[in-house]
């Protein structure tokens, strides 16, 4: 008979795991300023434009919260139908992970695992808006890291004074 932890808790015999903890809605923000105006028949479709960030924290030794940002809005100014403004955390216990591997794992495995949980989130707040849900295309979260990596290696240093 095997002992196992329900939560997937233990690695066993130096195994690299990567066990979420919790996730939680950390901040949500949903505006229908025009409202029920906006919600009528539009003679041409929104420009709809969609921010994400990943920000991560170290809280312990092994343990890392990351917090996925979203914001996204349709229309502009006063033709605005909605804004949302969207953080979603999670906190992760990484074990077993090589040094060189934990921030790669933090800044790309952690926001795919919270993704779905925040696209739900954003198609339900705009259907229960009044809108047409909006589902958020996968992200690829390799891109935005090598896209981070490569805008953070281009800032010149910063100079102490």
């Amino acid at each position: 008979m095997t002992d196992t932890n329900g939560n997937g808790g233990g690695a066993q015999g130096g195994a690299p795991a990567l066990n979420a903890l919790v996730q939680y809605l950390k901040d949500f923000s949903f505006e229908n300023p025009n409202a029920p105006n906006s919600l009528g028949p539009q003679e041409q479709a929104p420009n709809i434009s969609i921010q994400v960030n990943v920000n991560a924290k170290q809280l312990a030794p092994a343990d890392f919260e990351v917090t996925l940002t979203l914001d996204a809005k349709a229309g502009e100014g006063a033709g605005l139908l909605f804004k949302l403004d969207l953080e979603y955390g999670g906190v992760f216990r990484l074990i077993n992970i090589p040094q060189e591997q934990i921030h790669p794992i933090v800044m790309i495995e952690c926001p795919r695992l919270l993704f779905p949980f925040v696209r739900q989130i954003v198609a339900d707040a705009t259907r229960d808006g009044g809108f047409p849900p909006l589902y958020v295309d996968p992200i690829d979260f390799v891109a935005l890291y090598q896209q981070k990596a490569a805008e953070a290696a281009a800032q010149p240093p910063v100079a102490n004074a």
